[in-house]
């Protein structure tokens, strides 16, 4: 077995050759030309065609006794980065494993008429013994087959080290298998003719699928297989999708492939979200993070021109976070850091940006400014990132959306030097957390401004436009990233004045996309950031909280049940049937069983009444619905018990509580007490009028319940 410690030096394997293979053009598209060739003449002979060169923008790789390499050159061609970069990958008997990636970022580029060469340093991630990088790649005609590009490695003084011959591969830089499935009564988005609408000025008219769109910027976004139509069974065409049963159908799917990285992405056209969402991409701490993304249909459904520029772009917007490409203003939050666009991101004309929040900073504004300039395309930098991440940042089911929990500066939270917005942010908490339990965070938005101020009423982290740094009792700073991400893709403007001045959103920040954020007792330092309509970004004072040390045997066991990944997803899902959670729900059920009257079960009962009041949509892995009805015996049951524990301090946090009550009367509804919906929301109300809650904030909740009354009585009745 051959053992490689780095790629880059000198070795038994350099030079190797396999036999080149590759057509003059691939997938049906012309190859690209770079320039004519010239050929000399004879006095009086006839002036021969010229022929255009082949741009040497491609994919090239070569198999060397136990390497794999991957090498993508773009310096010519179409919208070229001016980079090159690869993968290596070892070979052991029949396995392959990820060895490392580099990418030269500034390169020199000579061109002659037969060859060009491209030298650089590259960037690593692994210690190259010879850090500078050169590629060969002979030219060639459109009537010639492509030649395989020449990698070499030298150190500073120029001394060449290893070397790789590699084959033409694809005229794509990378390729990634593309699965569909849609649910009975959706209809799959098809193609949209840039054309029918007015656009920017130079922006070619073209007839543009998600797999062309990709194919633009350099990948190749290949459908794998026939699509599969799902059908609803019991579930009704009309049914609404919560995010756990999202959540599972993603799990049941990824079940039947291999558990590891691979190009390799799955999309789900389903009907409606119970938030109204266009789309949500599903990214956990397993292998499964952005494996799969999902589409809203009813969200974005139309036959017309607007309906399908709508469609097309919402499609591209969620695979494009199955690549890792965060949203436009959330750059800065990667690891590593990237720079923000226009007015902090809000002017991107991107597909990663929110069409009504666009923004440009010079008073272009909204979707008519946003598709009145939008080219169909991503950003440059998007574009790097897509052609040359490192393999391990781009590839499905390897490192999480926007790599990971790392370090931030925690200087990216400081407050502005000047703050005009007239909006301000608060994020609370109860002061102190026993061992386990969920940390939940209340956030406040509100105005300073006399004449009101408006902007968007997304408060929640799932939405993307609130951030919230957390320095852990190491010192260490990161950020809360939750584990599924809602693309809340529509306008939610709201007014904050003297008859609103303020709004506020109950989040459970415990779990997330990177597992436990609270597990270690001590202190912990929170600060939140918000992300106005205008750009501007609004961030709250700081706020501490503690997590206690067990006091007893009980309270270590208790916080151990709560401590799970599992039972951290459940809670972040409110509950699930899904058969991938079922040692976390065994876990909330031994709570339940030895440790009723621990105060923490509370979180337990919460979890299960909750999932218990719904019905539960599952997409089997062979692709059917089948539907597990409520329960609305065990829902009343636990959730009148969370009211119970909730009504002083202890239990529940408020936002939450108004929450299971509602949830607790719609059960009610559900299982024929249409009585006792007046008397659960009554109730609700004299709690919170107990606990003096500010006057604002308590005609709210009464008002709510008001119309809460009738419409959960008219759901279930049908008046």
């Amino acid at each position: 077995m051959n053992v490689v410690s780095d790629p880059t030096a000198e070795s038994e394997f350099a030079d190797f050759v396999e036999e080149a293979t590759g057509p003059l053009s691939t997938n049906g598209h012309a190859p690209e030309a770079s320039g004519p060739e010239t050929h000399a003449e004879s006095p009086g002979a006839v002036p021969p065609i010229a022929l255009p060169k082949l741009a040497v923008q491609a994919a090239y790789r070569a198999t060397v006794s136990g390497f794999d390499l991957e090498l993508r050159v773009d310096v010519d061609g179409v919208r070229p980065t001016k980079r090159v970069s690869g993968d290596f990958f070892t070979r052991s008997g029949a396995t392959v494993s990820y060895f490392g990636s580099f990418v030269v970022n500034a390169v020199t580029v000579t061109t002659t008429a037969d060859e060009v060469k491209v030298e650089g340093r590259g960037a690593f991630t692994w210690s190259a013994a010879n850090p500078f990088v050169r590629v060969t790649i002979p030219r060639v005609t459109i009537l010639q087959q492509r030649k395989p590009a020449t990698l070499t490695f030298l150190n500073a003084a120029g001394v060449a080290g290893a070397s790789y011959v590699c084959p033409f591969a694809s005229r794509y830089l990378r390729t990634v298998q593309w699965e569909q499935d849609s649910v009975a009564g959706t209809v799959p988005f098809i193609s949209y003719d840039t054309g029918s609408l007015s656009g920017p000025a130079g922006s070619p008219a073209r007839v543009l699928t998600v797999s062309k769109a990709y194919q633009e910027t350099g990948i190749d976004l290949q459908v794998a297989g026939a699509p599969n139509v799902v059908p609803v069974g019991s579930a009704g065409s009309d049914a609404k999708w919560t995010d756990a049963e999202l959540h599972a159908a993603m799990v049941n799917h990824f079940s039947l492939h291999a558990d590891r990285p691979q190009w390799r992405v799955w999309l789900l056209v389903a009907t409606t979200h119970v938030g109204g969402y266009r789309g949500i991409m599903f990214d956990y701490s397993d292998s499964f993070q952005r494996q799969g993304c999902a589409v809203l249909y009813d969200a974005i459904k139309g036959t017309d021109a607007d309906s399908q520029r709508a469609a097309l772009r919402t499609y591209v917007h969620e695979l494009g976070h199955a690549f890792n490409l965060l949203h436009s203003w959330q750059k800065n939050l990667a690891d590593p850091p990237a720079p923000l666009g226009p007015n902090n991101g809000f002017g991107d004309l991107s597909w990663m940006n929110y069409v009504q929040n666009y923004n440009s900073g010079t008073g272009q504004a909204g979707a008519a400014a946003y598709w009145a300039a939008f080219p169909f395309q991503f950003t440059d930098n998007e574009l790097v990132h897509l052609r040359h991440g490192f393999y391990k940042n781009v590839v499905m089911g390897a490192n999480s959306f926007g790599k990971g929990a790392a370090e931030i500066d925690p200087d990216m939270f400081d407050e502005p030097l000047v703050d005009n917005s007239g909006l301000a942010l608060e994020l609370r908490s109860k002061g102190a957390f026993e061992y386990g339990e969920p940390v939940v965070a209340e956030i406040k938005l509100s105005t300073n401004d006399l004449r009101g101020r408006e902007t968007h009423g997304y408060l929640h982290p799932n939405d993307d436009f609130v951030s919230i740094a957390i320095r852990q009792p190491t010192g260490r700073t990161v950020v809360f990233r939750p584990m599924m991400r809602r693309c809340a893709d529509e306008s939610r403007v709201i007014r904050l004045d003297g008859s609103r001045p303020a709004i506020y959103e109950s989040a459970y920040i415990g779990f997330g996309r990177d597992g436990h954020m609270f597990e270690q007792p001590g202190l912990y330092q929170l600060r939140a950031q918000y992300l106005a309509a205008d750009g501007s970004r609004v961030v709250s004072p700081v706020t501490e909280l503690r997590v206690r040390r067990p006091m007893n045997r009980e309270d270590e066991l208790v916080g151990e049940l709560l401590l799970g990944d599992e039972q951290g997803q459940l809670l972040a899902l409110l509950g699930s049937d899904s058969a991938v959670l079922q040692s976390g729900n065994d876990a909330l059920g031994t709570l339940l069983d030895e440790h009723a009257e621990h105060p923490l079960t509370v979180y337990a009962r919460l979890v299960k009444g909750v999932n218990a009041a719904r019905d539960f949509k599952l997409l089997t892995p062979q692709k059917t619905i089948t539907v597990r009805d409520a329960d609305t015996t065990t829902a009343i049951s636990m959730l009148k018990q969370v009211e119970q524990a909730s009504t002083a301090d202890a239990g529940v946090d408020n936002i939450t509580l108004n929450m299971a009550m509602h949830c607790q009367a719609r059960a009610e509804a559900r299982a024929g007490h249409t009585a006792k919906v007046e008397k659960v929301l009554d109730r609700m109300v004299d709690i919170f009028r107990s606990k003096d809650l500010k006057n604002e904030v308590l005609e709210t909740i009464t008002a709510e319940a008001k119309t809460a009354k009738s419409e959960i009585v008219g759901e279930e009745t049908g008046a």
